[in-house]
């Protein structure tokens, strides 16, 4: 296949090298990957500029839960598409949506304008609107790039049905496939989907190098261990790229 796009999702400098040594065409920065992924900081951002030179989209989100946000939480995204368009990002990726599950124009049209015309991403927000279609319409109006999407379902491979359509109504919108996806994931949506685009993490859960544990201290939400690192692996991105370039 030519003409594909294989995004890795990455939280650490580390997870951006080993993207780029598996031939990733793109990184998705976050922080916190382990709760769908917050805005990274600045700092975060331009080192890995100093160790990768494929294009990096930037998700800013203020925090884990829902994307229904207030006035507060606007003037963050506002101020981080501004920076990041600034520090010298190659797309952001974002989403709002009002309580009944639409997209918020006004807020998304707000944010875009910030980007100063940089590729917008819009996130797996779209997967919990409450009519997908009536999302995509939306996005074209916006003027998004790219939608992420698993099909409104927990995975892209349930969600199968929603992204062929997707597909076949998305003009000009990149459709990007993401949620386990795995590369045995991307061989069955190759075959049955029009799709050439995959989003991926293609992670790894390293052991912390700590001699000393307590396993009876959370720094977060209980049960995550506080002695386990995710890293993206760049042979499981390999073995995807392999994928997809022999298709």
């Amino acid at each position: 296949m030519k003409n594909f796009t294989l995004e890795c999702c990455v939280d650490s400098t580390k997870s951006a090298i080993e993207a780029q040594i598996g031939g990733a065409t793109r990184l998705e920065l976050c922080s916190n990957l382990i709760i769908g992924g917050t805005s990274p900081s600045l700092s975060l951002f331009k080192q890995i500029k100093k160790y990768v030179d494929i294009p990096i989209r930037v998700l800013l989100r203020p925090r884990f839960g829902d994307f229904c946000y207030d006035l507060d939480e606007m003037d963050i995204l506002l101020d981080e598409v501004k920076a990041f368009a600034e520090t010298g990002a190659d797309g952001i990726v974002i989403g709002c949506l009002k309580n009944d599950g639409s997209l918020d124009m006004e807020n998304m049209s707000r944010l875009i304008d910030k980007a100063k015309g940089l590729p917008v991403t819009l996130h797996r927000a779209f997967d919990v609107c409450s009519n997908q279609m009536l999302a995509l319409e939306q996005a074209k109006q916006l003027g998004i790039s790219t939608i992420l999407t698993s099909g409104a379902k927990s995975s892209a491979i349930k969600g199968i049905d929603c992204i062929n359509e997707l597909c076949k109504n998305a003009d000009n919108i990149e459709i990007l496939a993401g949620a386990g996806i795995k590369p045995q994931t991307i061989k069955e949506l190759l075959e049955k989907t029009s799709l050439k685009s995959f989003h991926m993490s293609g992670k790894i859960v390293k052991q912390s190098e700590m001699k000393y544990k307590n396993p009876d201290v959370f720094m977060g939400l209980e049960g995550i261990s506080e002695y386990e690192i995710w890293q993206t692996d760049s042979e499981i991105i390999r073995s995807a790229r392999d994928i997809l370039e022999n298709y």
